[in-house]
């Protein structure tokens, strides 16, 4: 509904009206517009009411109204005075009103921005609060999540604690003082002292001095490297035991990778240690006995083949000429399984070794089918060799490994060949550059080989299981060498058979030419004055008589004094020299003949049916090369040309520009080594490097002499292996075969001979240091 407003009221207008005329005037025409209403009223009235109008009617009305209207006429002056009034207090009312309104619009919205303001607080405490909670909550669970955590870090290490007292290793930490800051028990036991009685010592206030020394020596080593270690020592326990540790040692580090200090783990490996020693002396008895039973084995079969070989140049019946034959084909045979025996020892201590010579393709393939064809003639089989040419004249070959190669598989071939033939082909194929292939390829008509058993026939100790090989028997070792041999040779072996028709085995050999093509064709050296020392006489006659017949001149020795005492008299070309004497062994009398300088110029060669060793050991005892026995005449002849010959001393004499040698220098030097040093890293380092060997090696003689007093072998061997290695790397030949021989504590006469090798390695650094600083002065170059 629309309210008029009170400037709208006809009462306010009246009054306005009233005001604006005056109140005067507004009377005065009040009391006339009264008289006229009255009259005129009463006029009507009478007139209405048909009475008769009579003047005395308007007098009585005029004075009424007189009398009536100042009354009235006071109560509207008032009453509109009144109005006025009112109407002037409402206006400044409704006025005041207005402001109050626009004031309370304003406060109104004064008011909302403060509620609104009011209400986003209140969220935002609501959130905050909220917020409060929930950190509240997290926090709770983390503190209910550390509380677990510390509980089972706690049990964690209390597990950890028992696990490490538990454990059979031993384990100890120490700081970067090098003090002990925490053990197990095992440590406990070892020191005889508690982990509280341990914690701030050193090694030295917990260990015996040796002992000490070694412990903080490597502790210090992981310390200085900050790289792990591992080293094995034996440690007395408290009670008096001692146990052999694998000890590892390790740096460790804080959260931010600060170093706290190393942690050090041993493992108790004393049954370890003694199953190996017990292997290893095992290992030494085996090889021992086949050491033995070869030497003693082939002693008289070199009298069988040697005396049958020389037979056979006689004049002989056709059947003493068989008789003999079969012999020496024999003997051949039984040596061949001595080698087969021997070589499966090798491998057991993979002491295989290739050793490359000259070969004469076409002498060695002759020499091994006339010993085929002689067992071939046996069996009533036939034999056929054939060399398809063209062929090098010669090649670099290991001629030894290579026969027993080939010896193993002709022979399986005429074993498994009841009737027909056995044929070798021997074929190359020029690769350039000094190089070839050579191909050796074996034909049977045997019993064949079934295709599933093909890949298993290189497996040590495996025969074929099949009705038509029961003829034959073997060992099944013969197969599997040469498979080892020939993949050290850098070769092949490749074989195709069928069952009932025959084999074909073939070996392809990668292979250097040889320069030397004449060298194995004949004897290029003769009349040689020989100093033989052997103890055997057949082995005495078979070797004179070989060595007089290819042209040379021979004197004996039957004992290792008697040699020494001939050679100090006499200057020989060449010792040939047995290694098992009645007096000494070989080697004895080698480093005694070096030692008085008595073959300065003359080579030792070692006669042995001993093949046990690596060819390296006797060069390392003073030899110049070895002869196996049996004494074979190409051997014989191979290892006169490689020493005597005339190319070949050209070859190997060095030029005045290239080395200056001074007396003695090549049995004490590796002038080999020193040279290469000096051309690499220049003569100035290797002056650096002999003045830091003449700097330390005191202390590690001091060392070793103290070990040795103190009758502990596991240092003193320790002592000499540093020695060695050091005097390795400064090419101090002798001195480091010297300490070497001091290194090998399992040595049966290891006691008996150590003071004599300490004495030795003594002399030799004294002397040895002095031909080294002449050497490199010698041999001085412009870098």
């Amino acid at each position: 509904m629309h309210l008029k407003s009170p400037n709208e009221s006809w009462a306010i207008k009246f009054a306005q009206f009233v005001d604006r005329f005056g109140t005067l005037k507004i009377s005065i025409l009040f009391v006339v517009f009264t008289l006229l209403f009255t009259l005129v009223g009463s006029y009507i009235i009478r007139s209405s009411m048909g009475s008769q109008i009579e003047i005395d009617d308007f007098i009585s009305a005029l004075i009424l109204t007189m009398l009536s209207a100042p009354w009235l006429l006071y109560f509207f002056s008032e009453l509109i005075k009144q109005l006025e009034h009112s109407r002037i207090n409402l206006e400044d009312a409704v006025s005041q009103l207005e402001r109050l309104r626009k004031h309370d619009v304003i406060l109104n919205r004064e008011l909302q921005n403060n509620i609104r303001q009011l209400n986003y607080e209140i969220e935002q405490r609501r959130n905050a609060q909220l917020e409060r909670e929930s950190v509240f909550e997290e926090l709770e669970r983390e503190i209910k999540k550390k509380s677990e955590q510390e509980m089972q870090a706690r049990r964690l290490s209390t597990l950890t604690r028992s696990i490490i007292d538990a454990s059979p290793d031993l384990i100890y930490y120490r700081n970067e003082e090098g003090r002990f800051a925490g053990c197990n028990r095992v440590a406990e036991e070892v020191t005889g002292k508690t982990e509280e009685e341990l914690l701030g010592l050193t090694p030295h206030q917990v260990y015996d001095e040796s002992l000490a020394r070694q412990v903080a020596a490597s502790d210090n080593e992981v310390l200085e490297t900050n790289a792990s270690l591992t080293e094995e020592l034996w440690l007395k326990f408290a009670d008096g035991r001692s146990r052999y540790f694998e000890m590892r040692k390790v740096p460790f580090f804080d959260q931010d990778g600060h170093r706290l200090g190393l942690l050090a783990f041993g493992r108790d490996m004393t049954e370890r240690k003694q199953a190996e020693s017990a292997i290893a002396q095992a290992s030494k008895d085996k090889t021992k006995f086949i050491a033995t039973i070869s030497h003693e084995l082939r002693t008289p079969l070199n009298g069988i083949v040697g005396l049958s070989r020389m037979l056979r140049d006689t004049k002989l019946s056709k059947e003493q000429f068989d008789w003999v034959s079969t012999i020496y084909a024999s003997a051949i045979t039984l040596g061949n399984i001595f080698n087969d025996i021997i070589d499966l020892d090798k491998l057991d201590r993979d002491k295989i070794e290739i050793d490359l010579k000259t070969v004469n393709l076409r002498d060695f393939t002759n020499e091994i089918s006339s010993i085929i064809r002689l067992l071939a003639q046996d069996k009533n089989l036939t034999f056929q060799s054939e060399i398809i040419e063209p062929i090098p004249v010669a090649i670099e070959a290991d001629g030894t490994r290579l026969r027993q190669v080939l010896w193993n598989i002709l022979f399986n071939a005429l074993k498994f060949t009841p009737k027909g033939e056995v044929t070798l082909v021997v074929e190359a194929r020029d690769e350039g550059a000094g190089n070839s292939t050579v191909t050796f390829r074996i034909n049977d008509t045997g019993v064949g080989i079934p295709q599933d058993d093909i890949d298993k026939i290189f497996a040590m100790y495996y025969q074929v299981d099949h009705p038509d090989h029961q003829s034959a028997t073997g060992t099944g070792i013969g197969l599997a060498i040469c498979k080892q041999m020939v993949d050290k040779m850098n070769g092949d072996i490749r074989v195709h058979s069928v069952v009932g028709q025959g084999t074909c085995f073939e070996i392809v050999l990668p292979v250097a030419i040889s320069k030397q093509q004449a060298r194995m064709a004949e004897l290029e050296v003769s009349n040689l004055n020989i100093l033989l020392v052997e103890d055997i006489e057949l082995n005495v006659m078979v070797a004179k008589a070989l060595l007089e017949k290819l042209g040379q001149r021979v004197e004996v020795a039957m004992t290792g004094t008697a040699a020494i005492e001939m050679a100090r008299k006499t200057q020989y070309d060449l010792i040939l020299l047995d290694i098992q004497l009645p007096d000494m062994t070989g080697f004895d009398v080698a480093r005694t003949l070096h030692d008085e300088e008595l073959v300065l110029q003359t080579p030792i060669v070692a006669l042995t049916a001993n093949v046990i060793k690596k060819r390296e050991e006797y060069l390392q005892n003073g030899m110049d090369d070895i002869i196996a026995k049996p004494i074979k005449k190409s051997r014989v002849i191979e290892v006169f040309n490689e020493l005597f010959g005339e190319d070949q001393l050209q070859s190997e004499r060095p030029s005045a520009s290239e080395v200056v040698s001074i007396p003695k220098v090549d049995k004490i030097l590796d002038i080999d080594m020193l040279q290469m040093l000096i051309d690499t890293i220049g003569e100035d380092m290797v002056r650096t490097s002999l003045g830091v060997f003449q700097e330390k090696i005191p202390e590690y003689m001091e060392l070793l002499k103290v070990s040795l007093a103190a009758d502990e072998k596991s240092d003193v061997c320790s002592e000499a292996h540093k020695i060695k290695g050091a005097a390795g790397s400064v090419g101090l030949s002798r001195v480091q075969k010297t300490a070497n021989k001091i290194q090998q504590g399992d040595h049966p006469t290891w006691w008996e001979n150590v003071h004599d090798w300490v004495e030795e390695l003594e002399m030799a650094i004294e002397q040895d240091v002095e031909h080294l600083l002449e050497w490199v002065n010698a041999n001085k170059i412009d870098d």
